[in-house]
């Protein structure tokens, strides 16, 4: 189960939060900050649609958001006090302290984890019961904001990763994980998970989020061991900078996309199939 951390209530206290684990991550020159650079870009943009009107309920994602981060906030804390926290991030968390993972491999690793395992949670903590129906369009425009961040992480960090766009021809047929990760598939799980524990009493959670734990840790780890593909993401790696400051500070100049075309894209149907 999740480690008790740090405390948030509103959102620009996520913010803040966010802002000191990058401030401490460039100091400590750890890749801890890459996540969060590109978190709080996320959150950020939530906190425009909130002010905008582009979410249905403003207030209930806020609550949403609050929940969902505390739990990112309260992993990290519990890693680095030795606490017992979920496998999936710890997973994600172990990894930081290597240097072969690329840049993309790290933020997909916090993004299983928190969209995977954390997101069903939050959204059955926010909307418990029969409310969880009415969440459902601002919880895909949550996930579709995510969306649009990871495809525009790869174009934008050429400066960084100047080989990036060899990961699709490396992957060959495309079966593993880190190729083929998508957060439409994860935010369609995380919805399931939700469905699943939003009728339960908060008592009964602990053995549904420990048996999908287990499976999104297995996912991290495919995405961070990706087979045969490691091979030739070595070549990516090689090219990427070793100057993890470097690294935050490009992450954190992602452009983040207008929030007309993240609804856009919401609204044209898709496959959901793997």
């Amino acid at each position: 189960m999740p480690a008790p951390g740090r405390t948030v209530e509103t959102i620009d206290e996520v913010v803040d939060a966010l802002e000191a684990i990058v401030a401490r991550a460039r100091e400590e020159n750890s890749r801890v900050g890459y996540f969060a650079a590109v978190y709080r870009k996320v959150t950020a943009k939530i906190i425009e649609g909130i002010t905008t009107g582009f979410f249905d309920d403003g207030p209930r994602m806020e609550r949403l958001d609050v929940v969902f981060a505390g739990r990112y906030l309260a992993a990290l804390e519990g890693h680095r006090s030795g606490v017992a926290i979920t496998k999936s991030w710890e997973r994600a968390f172990e990894a930081t302290t290597s240097a072969r993972p690329i840049i993309l491999q790290h933020l997909l690793a916090g993004m299983n984890a928190h969209i995977n395992l954390d997101l069903g949670i939050a959204a059955a903590e926010a909307a418990p019961g029969a409310s969880l129906a009415d969440l459902r369009r601002d919880f895909d425009r949550i996930n579709e904001i995510m969306a649009w961040l990871i495809a525009l992480v790869a174009r934008d960090i050429a400066s960084v990763s100047p080989l990036i766009g060899l990961l699709d021809r490396i992957g060959g047929r495309r079966d593993d994980e880190l190729v083929r990760f998508s957060i439409e598939i994860a935010r369609t799980e995380a919805w399931r998970f939700a469905v699943e524990l939003a009728p339960l009493a908060r008592e009964d959670w602990s053995g549904p989020i420990g048996a999908r734990d287990a499976r999104v840790a297995g996912i991290g780890r495919r995405v961070l061991h990706p087979g045969l593909l490691s091979v030739g993401l070595l070549v990516i790696r090689a090219a990427e900078s070793k100057d993890v400051r470097r690294v935050i500070d490009a992450l954190g100049r992602v452009e983040m996309p207008d929030l007309a075309l993240v609804e856009a894209s919401r609204r044209e149907p898709r496959a959901t199939t793997r």
